[in-house]
């Protein structure tokens, strides 16, 4: 029989790529989400809100799954509630739904931000208090990463949290850096920036789809934190000079944007506990994830 996977928030960047995967694997493919979208083949759909307990315990009610991967959250992380409800509450209900089932993993997919403002680089082992942590965003990433490894200690729940760091690639929404500037400087036009002096690291996407697909049937990474990176990071002026530079277009116009008074100057890591855990390395150099991204983009602009 067919192993059966549950895509949470399935309908993103990350969703949208997971799923391609999975059915390539043969995997039986269902996503849940909040927002309905075009039916596709071999892809079963299951529509809720998962920071509405009843109503996600009724939508899987006599459901059945090998692995669940939590993509879900809401995208404006501006509203604290909305932004806990969505993130951490989301997240608990799932893991609380699933902690009695016989699940082979539960995957949480977590974030950089988790980190705050801590010094880089931000390696797995950093201790972190959620007092220390700014943004909302950070503040739901975080408290759901706690409760899943007390879980894992209590029950023996079968999770690890992959905290990515900035994943790119084709299928982004043009609201995120890379995409912005691809646009704008495919349409030779003037764009605002901050100053560029952030140390940032970068992640293409089907590298970051590979740590999840690795990590599915790997019982060693249970219960813990694995980072998820290029590990080598870049400053975002060199990014936006080098996506110009190919494009031969585009004119940025650095510090004419603030930083946030959360972000953090550097924000960058190495993935050795992947690699020892999963046996996962990232394979696609920068140059080449931004190739491909440009020539994605240069056929819808």
């Amino acid at each position: 029989m067919k192993k059966k996977i549950l895509i949470v928030g399935g309908t993103g960047f990350l969703g949208e790529s997971l799923q391609k995967k999975c059915l390539l694997k043969d995997l039986e493919v269902t996503v849940l989400s909040s927002s309905k979208k075009k039916e596709k083949k071999r892809i079963k759909q299951i529509f809720c809100d998962i920071s509405k307990k009843k109503e996600l315990t009724k939508k899987l009610n006599n459901k059945t799954f090998d692995f669940v991967v939590n993509l879900a959250g809401y995208i404006d992380h501006s509203k604290k509630i909305k932004t806990l409800k969505t993130h951490y509450n989301g997240c608990k209900n799932l893991a609380d739904h699933f902690k009695n089932k016989r699940l082979e993993k539960f995957i949480q997919i977590g974030s950089s931000v988790e980190y705050g403002r801590s010094k880089a680089p931000q390696t797995e082992d950093k201790k972190i208090s959620q007092n220390y942590l700014k943004s909302y965003y950070g503040q739901a990433k975080f408290k759901s990463t706690q409760y899943l490894l007390k879980l894992h200690k209590q029950k023996s729940f079968p999770c690890t949290i992959l905290r990515l760091f900035l994943v790119y690639g084709p299928g982004q929404s043009q609201n995120r850096l890379i995409p912005f500037v691809v646009k704008n400087s495919l349409m030779n036009k003037s764009f605002n920036s901050s100053s560029g002096n952030q140390l940032r690291d970068f992640l293409y996407i089907d590298d970051a789809i590979n740590s999840i697909m690795k990590c599915l049937k790997n019982k060693e990474s249970n219960g813990h934190i694995l980072n998820i990176c290029s590990g080598s990071p870049v400053k975002i002026k060199f990014i936006i000079n080098e996506i110009c530079k190919k494009i031969k277009r585009g004119r940025p116009i650095f510090g004419k944007i603030n930083l946030r008074p959360d972000e953090p100057l550097q924000l960058y890591s190495n993935y050795q506990k992947a690699k020892k855990f999963l046996g996962w390395k990232p394979k696609t150099k920068l140059s080449v994830g931004l190739n491909k991204t440009i020539k994605f983009y240069e056929k819808r602009i």
